[in-house]
């Protein structure tokens, strides 16, 4: 691999980090949390989806034979999209349930049953469901490797390990940068993920956020001790910091109250004049999808790579696929 993904020393603030890139093998492990992987690990598969990208252009046959089952019981376009598409694209095939209505759940199947039925069609299996414990549950009953495609409130690691592939491919690094993570802190699985998995590196982390959407204490407290924390409710004043901005919706299927989410809705809006003290190389990132917090004026600008965030995600979710299936250590 480039020497460019291999990084064995760090100075940060007088500390030197050296870590040995020993890679564990993971054929056959279950991907419930991203506390499920270490560092090495999360490099190793950013090591390997750099070797996918010219695949997702030419092909390959290295997954073939093999069955995805992708059941989701939540909407989605990209997660269940780029999960087939990276299948696809390494020869391999997808199987699946989009809604609840459509599969034997309405009938009052159990999830436990269905995972059990599944499993003998499929090799692995993506699961999204609305309940937090669902996927530890469907780990616990599948003999197959089972990913989580989104859990609630609670977490989405294979899209961290995408943001954190956009973040070292568009800046050539992820020690030292200053990074924001803004919007609904409280709700957003993908920032829970995001801010356990950065811990690993050398980051200063700034949490942006309307005081009733602040990132979960526990969160906080786990990662604190590891890297710099700030939290604050003022764009303005970290925008001209950071290196990257990373920007999420206000997630209005996660409020029980309605009316709280009124007070809060429309809390930021990224325009180009809001982000005119922003770095030259400043970049910002959505887990998408979008409602009313970033303009649509800075799609075409240098700032945004929201939507090749998307295409890096196919990238990152073939070299899972390939490690988890054992095609490739």
């Amino acid at each position: 691999m480039n020497e460019f993904w291999r990084v064995k020393s760090f100075n940060y603030d007088s500390i030197v980090v050296m870590e040995e890139m020993c890679h564990m093998s993971l054929k056959g492990k279950d991907i419930i949390s991203i506390r499920d992987l270490t560092r090495n690990e999360i490099e190793h598969i950013m090591e390997v989806a750099v070797t996918m990208e010219p695949l997702m252009k030419t092909g390959s046959k290295i997954l073939g034979g093999k069955i995805l089952a992708c059941l989701f019981f939540e909407p989605s376009t990209r997660t269940r999209l780029s999960f087939e598409s990276a299948m696809d694209r390494l020869g391999g095939s997808c199987i699946g349930i989009s809604e609840p209505r459509t599969s034997s759940i309405e009938k009052g199947e159990s999830l436990e049953d269905t995972i059990r039925v599944v499993e003998n069609y499929a090799d692995a299996i993506v699961l999204r469901h609305p309940s937090e414990e669902a996927i530890r549950l469907a780990a616990e009953c599948a003999s197959i490797p089972v990913i989580n495609g989104g859990s609630g409130a609670e977490e989405h690691p294979t899209q961290t390990i995408l943001d954190l592939y956009t973040m070292k491919r568009e800046m050539g690094k992820i020690d030292g940068l200053n990074i924001a993570l803004l919007g609904d802190l409280k709700y957003g699985r993908t920032v829970h993920s995001l801010a356990c998995a950065l811990a690993h590196y050398y980051v200063n982390l700034y949490l942006v956020s309307p005081e009733p959407l602040a990132m979960p204490r526990q969160i906080i407290k786990e990662i604190s001790g590891r890297i710099h924390v700030i939290e604050t409710c003022d764009i303005e004043e970290i925008i001209p910091k950071v290196n990257i901005l990373y920007v999420t919706r206000i997630q209005k299927e996660r409020f029980t109250n309605l009316n709280d989410y009124e007070r809060v809705k429309g809390a930021y809006r990224l325009t180009l004049q809001a982000i005119i003290n922003a770095k030259k190389d400043m970049i910002i990132m959505h887990p998408l999808p979008r409602i009313d917090e970033i303009s649509p004026e800075i799609d075409d600008s240098p700032h945004a790579r929201y939507f090749k965030e998307v295409w890096y995600g196919v990238a990152a979710r073939m070299a899972l696929l390939s490690l988890i299936f054992g095609t490739i250590e």
